[in-house]
């Protein structure tokens, strides 16, 4: 192998899946915090799910979430059966809402990857349209508003800790005004677990 051709790939061989749970730990940019740990923090940018190296917040409705835009997810579980999730954003669709959820599967390029809402308490039919089922208590769920240039901040409390490996992202819904989008179509994903 030439050495120019060397030197370029090195970058690459730093990515080994070694390095991730240091860069978790540490909060870096892109980074998936680890789910057992008692405050987590994901920082990264929205990109597009084909993106050479997989990412950690895929924009599907660049519109509304352009990529380059910034997301930081907070999962606080310090207290023993509570869960605090605080979102802050910057550079999406400005003077816009989105309604945002736990999901429970993981982003991909496909939006229906991140599967249905995360529930503490299962709804056995799905989709989940009962109401004592799909409600803010059984829920995590969030809106969050955007200022005129396209940041803001949303936080939501709920009296339960999601199960380990059970609430892998978290969806910003297209929201209004959504333009050509339906309201419910999800814009952006979050990875929140590996």
């Amino acid at each position: 192998m030439s050495a120019p051709l060397a030197a370029a790939l090195l970058p690459l061989a730093l990515l080994t899946p070694a390095s991730v749970p240091a860069a978790a730990a540490s909060g870096a940019s892109g980074a998936v915090a680890t789910a057992d740990a008692p405050v987590s923090v994901v920082e990264a940018d929205f990109d597009p799910a084909t993106a050479f190296v997989p990412p950690t917040a895929i924009s599907h409705a660049p519109d509304l979430v352009p990529y380059g835009s910034h997301v930081r997810v907070v999962v606080d579980r310090t207290v023993p059966g509570r869960t605090v999730l605080t979102l802050t954003a910057a550079g999406l669709a400005a003077d816009h809402t989105f309604p945002v959820h736990l999901h429970t599967g993981s982003c991909g390029a496909d939006p229906a990857a991140s599967g249905p809402h995360y529930q503490d308490a299962v709804d056995p039919a799905r989709p989940s349209t009962d109401p004592a089922y799909a409600n803010d208590r059984n829920e995590l769920r969030l809106t969050l508003r955007t200022d005129h240039r396209g940041g803001g901040t949303a936080a939501a409390t709920v009296a339960w800790q999601p199960r380990p490996g059970g609430a892998r992202s978290l969806v910003l819904h297209a929201g209004d005004p959504a333009g050509r989008h339906a309201a419910g179509d999800r814009a952006a994903c979050v990875k929140l677990e590996p």
